[in-house]
């Protein structure tokens, strides 16, 4: 690497200097430019030739930038570009595609011969002050969400912002839900569909917003996000356990990975066992199905664990994107839930009716009982009844609500 390239990049600005600039609070055009997979380079060959190729990308950058724009050094792998002119959309679109045709067209060549081309991602803000670090960065990650070597400018409109957006508001709610104990269960009713009466629940975390009731899609997102899973879980399986003490309902409480994870379930649950005497056999534990390509040791090991205190395990939306079956034999649980997308269509859709089957099937063979989820009419139930599915569940025998019903149909 030639001293000239390593005397540039040590005296270009750096994130103090940029951090300085923009508490100035004017507007202006700001560049974040960020190298793809940068990390790769130093994990293959080392953080020297690492960085005699940022030394070189800076070179680069201070040649391809426009003549009037200031180049920063922002972190490890990132280059800001700060342009103070008034910039039109096509002009600022201008000057990303030329850095980018720059880097296209380039070798990184450094002193032991090794040749590298760079990839850069670049997002841009125009904005003010020190607003501009969050935009170019919230643009960066829409841009990676489909695409790399390109440019991204930020759109306050795009549905990632509002997404993002949404996000953070649900982060607040779920951490005043916890302070507050506002996360409550909602039961919906299980039907043995030989009897054609209530034999269990699924116990389902609500949020309650002052009037409102928040289903879980709208904040489970963010309560992973801020850590706070695992006390939506206590608070339903503390709160369940009361419910149905004194009770002859079986009932379900979700669990999740992170549940697992924190290795905590099994005294939690022995706790509210003994507080409200129940027989831990009418509690069942309703894993997702992608718990299942956790850890397999710490997985198993924790469910079985909780099998010889009594509890039982189900597997919940069988039949998606990450079945296995091999796993499923291997975990052997009660109950299987066949995700409830089959079961909608089972009537109208050949494909979804043959799955279903070969489900039942291997699920008769290996003694799992069966729940069918998303029962919504007359004909769904008489057709998995058909199949000699154990048990229903879904709006035709009724939704969540807050207490428990008295319920017998006709199966």
């Amino acid at each position: 690497m030639s001293l000239d390239y390593c005397t540039l990049i040590s005296n270009i600005p750096n994130n103090t200097d940029l951090i300085a600039k923009l508490k100035k609070e004017k507007k202006l055009n700001y560049f974040l430019i960020n190298l793809d997979n940068f990390s790769n380079i130093n994990s293959a060959y080392g953080y020297e030739v690492g960085d005699d190729v940022l030394c070189q990308v800076a070179n680069y950058l201070n040649m391809a930038k426009p003549q009037r724009a200031v180049l920063y050094r922002f972190s490890a792998d990132k280059f800001v570009l700060i342009d103070e002119r008034d910039l039109s959309k096509n002009e600022i679109i201008s000057i990303s595609e030329s850095i980018l045709s720059f880097f296209s067209q380039a070798d990184i060549l450094v002193e032991n011969h090794l040749e590298f081309k760079v990839s850069l991602s670049i997002g841009i803000s125009s904005s003010v002050g020190l607003l501009n670090i969050t935009q170019a960065e919230t643009a960066i990650s829409e841009l990676r969400e489909t695409r790399r070597h390109h440019y991204y400018i930020y759109n306050p409109d795009s549905e990632y912002v509002k997404s993002k957006e949404r996000k953070v508001y649900w982060i607040l709610r779920i951490k005043e839900a916890v302070a507050n104990e506002n996360i409550v269960p909602y039961f919906q009713p299980i039907i043995n569909n030989h009897t054609g009466k209530i034999e269990k629940y699924e116990c389902l975390a609500r949020i309650k917003n002052e009037n409102e009731i928040i289903p879980p899609y709208m904040f489970m997102d963010a309560a992973r996000t801020t850590g706070n899973l695992s006390y939506v879980t206590k608070s339903l399986i503390s709160q369940s356990f009361k419910k149905f003490a004194g009770t002859e309902y079986e009932f379900s409480i979700n669990i999740t990975g992170e549940d697992l994870l924190l290795d905590y379930l099994e005294f939690y649950l022995l706790k509210n066992v003994q507080k409200y005497n129940i027989d831990p056999s009418k509690v069942v534990l309703e894993m997702l199905e992608d718990i299942t390509t956790l850890d397999k040791g710490t997985t198993l090991t924790q469910l079985n664990s909780l099998r010889e205190q009594g509890f039982q395990i189900a597997i919940d939306d069988f039949g998606a994107e990450n079945s296995n079956m091999s796993r499923l034999l291997e975990l052997k649980p009660d109950y299987l839930k066949i995700d409830g997308a089959f079961i909608k269509n089972i009537v109208t859709d050949d494909n979804s009716a043959i799955i279903v089957e070969s489900i039942v099937f291997l699920c008769k063979k290996s003694k799992i009982k069966i729940i069918a989820e998303y029962i919504h009419n007359a004909e769904v139930q008489k057709k998995v009844k058909a199949l000699g599915i154990d048990y229903s569940q879904g709006y035709y025998f009724g939704e969540p609500k807050p207490d428990l019903i008295e319920l017998s149909v006709d199966v």
